[in-house]
């Protein structure tokens, strides 16, 4: 993991014992909020791949296996069409497209991708052209000062937002409500719905607050040493619904 893919954060040694047991208390949380862990083979030799939404774009009719933008994440790609192909029709993305599963925000039948470092406009059109015969609507968004759009944006129920304004074009989300986070903690908004739970990290107690206060009851787990790698919660999982 020390050889991670860094942008926007500084180089840091990743205490690795800790990082597995934060790992684990994160799968516990998925496991509290009804979901069933499924695990890809491990990757050592690959230091993103417990990154793994990065590799896939899943809704209910089909699995998009993406192109990441950085070229040393592709090859994690091969072991996750594996397992998801079990669940999902797969279809994939190709050169010159590249997406990053952490770009895409899906909103019911809207899906959001961030044109970010990582994605880019062909990656965006062939998703859209995938999508389109189930009935989405794909919108490119730009996304500025951050990794993913997932930095600055993810779902919190089915029309709102958990958003950081300063990352974002306000007006591609418009019609839905949003929830801004604390200004003082930059990468609060990224928040895992998912089952019977709403899972957020023990790093932003401000955002943490307005949350609660909204009415939301939250299920906290601490991941400082994957943040050190550029990850945060929706990254260490693909979701979907099976059966």
């Amino acid at each position: 993991m020390d050889d991670c893919e860094l942008t926007h954060v500084a180089r840091q040694p990743i205490d690795l014992p800790l990082a597995r047991a934060q790992h684990r208390a994160y799968e516990q949380a998925l496991e509290a909020a009804s979901c069933r862990i499924v695990r890809i083979a491990p990757a050592p030799d690959l230091p993103d791949s417990v990154f793994v939404e990065d590799t896939a774009i899943v809704v209910d009719e089909v699995g998009i296996i993406t192109r990441p933008g950085a070229a040393s994440r592709r090859p994690e790609t091969a072991a996750v069409a594996d397992v998801l192909g079990r669940y999902r029709e797969l279809r994939y993305i190709d050169a010159p497209g590249t997406v990053d599963g952490g770009d895409v925000v899906v909103a019911g039948r809207r899906v959001f991708i961030g044109r970010s470092s990582r994605t880019n406009d062909a990656g965006i059109a062939q998703v859209r052209t995938i999508l389109a015969p189930f009935g989405y609507d794909v919108r490119g968004v730009e996304v500025h000062g951050c990794l993913h759009l997932k930095s600055a944006v993810t779902m919190l129920s089915g029309n709102q937002l958990l958003v950081n304004p300063a990352w974002i074009d306000r007006q591609a989300f418009e019609g839905m409500e949003r929830l801004e986070i604390d200004p003082a903690e930059p990468y609060a908004a990224n928040i895992l719905s998912t089952g019977d739970g709403v899972i957020y990290s023990a790093a932003f107690p401000r955002t943490r607050d307005r949350l609660e206060r909204s009415g939301l009851e939250l299920k906290i787990v601490d991941l400082s040493e994957l943040a050190k790698a550029e990850g945060a919660l929706t990254c260490c999982s693909l979701v979907l619904t099976s059966g």
